[in-house]
């Protein structure tokens, strides 16, 4: 059943193969509104993720703000992006681009979140799939901010499962961990949607194929070639991955939990990350609450947050099938 209104969703995001499904995604559903999509750097540079999500939206025939935003980590050196991963483009290596009119919205990624909470008082779900620091900076223009947004959804982090970056750490909290340390300390209402429930989700490469096949859009037949690239990369790493070909749902499962919370297993906390050393990007999770504890910066008045711990990974596979199934493209 869908809500009597839809959910009003800035994204925000370093697109990115898996940044692409979960825009689709959003855009597929009947009870997301993307707002605006502000872009960062991670996946690839913030250029190249604003020029993705302009195109990508174009592709799809939709009109939406996309704003450019942090291009590099607060503190840390920046890394290079993992075109291995992503192609160089950030998608897949496409061979050919059709020409966009569109052009960027002029505000910073930080000044148009805070320019659309404020105009928008409690009723903007902020989804974050890449570094933090459009957050972190938007924060420092706007204190008020966890006020004025309804919630957040970040894909990032890991509590039990092995980092993708270090033993510990999973790349986007990694890239900027003390933008993250901050969102995470700021006293929203944030939900962190990590490793531990994101390597539940294998989505085959043919199931893009039939939805680029349903379709027959340009849109469709650009995620399946991006999605075959990416599956190359998780296949020479995990042998359950390899097996059906395919790659990990990471980003759309922000957006899975924003329209179905009821599939996740989740766990409150306080959350900090580790900002430098062996552990630099490991988000820790004070899994056991009432224990006062010796080491500075676990106090009784640091906000909660909720980590997702599990997941049913085949009910989140059907609800992506049928949501990208559903007639949401212009011709």
């Amino acid at each position: 059943m869908s809500p009597a209104l839809p959910h009003r969703v800035i994204f925000d995001t370093d697109p990115g193969v898996d940044d692409a499904m979960a825009l689709y995604f959003a855009l597929a559903h009947p009870d997301i509104q993307v707002l605006g999509i502000t872009t960062t750097f991670g996946n690839v540079t913030v250029q190249q993720g604003a020029a993705n999500a302009l195109y990508l939206c174009a592709l799809a025939g939709r009109q939406i703000p996309v704003t450019q935003g942090v291009a590099r980590p607060w503190v840390k050196p920046g890394e290079a992006p993992p075109a291995y991963i992503h192609g160089a483009d950030g998608l897949g290596n496409l061979p050919e681009r059709m020409a966009v009119k569109e052009q960027l919205d002029p505000r910073s990624s930080a000044q148009f979140i805070v320019d659309m909470a404020r105009a928008n008082p409690g009723q903007i779900t902020l989804v974050a799939v890449g570094p933090l620091g459009n957050l972190s900076l938007a924060l420092r223009l706007e204190p008020e901010l966890p006020r004025l947004l309804k919630q957040v959804i970040l894909m990032g982090g890991t509590v039990l499962e092995p980092g993708n970056v270090s033993p510990v750490a999973e790349a986007n909290i990694w890239n900027d961990p003390h933008a993250a340390d901050q969102v995470f300390t700021a006293g929203w209402p944030l939900t962190m949607v990590g490793l531990d429930v994101t390597h539940r989700l294998v989505l085959p490469v043919t199931l893009f194929e039939r939805i680029a096949q349903h379709h027959r859009h340009r849109a469709t037949d650009t995620l399946h070639h991006a999605v075959a690239f990416y599956a190359n990369f998780y296949g020479s790493r995990f042998e359950h991955v390899a097996a059906v070909h395919g790659c990990f749902g990471h980003d759309v499962l922000a957006f899975i939990y924003l329209v179905a919370p009821h599939l996740f297993q989740t766990k409150s906390g306080q959350i900090r990350v580790a900002t430098d050393g062996v552990a630099q990007g490991q988000t820790i999770l004070k899994r056991q609450a009432g224990i006062e504890y010796p080491q500075a910066g676990w106090e009784a008045a640091l906000p909660s947050s909720t980590a997702c711990m599990g997941v049913d990974a085949e009910a989140c596979s059907a609800l992506f099938e049928s949501t990208m199934m559903r007639p949401w493209l212009s011709a």
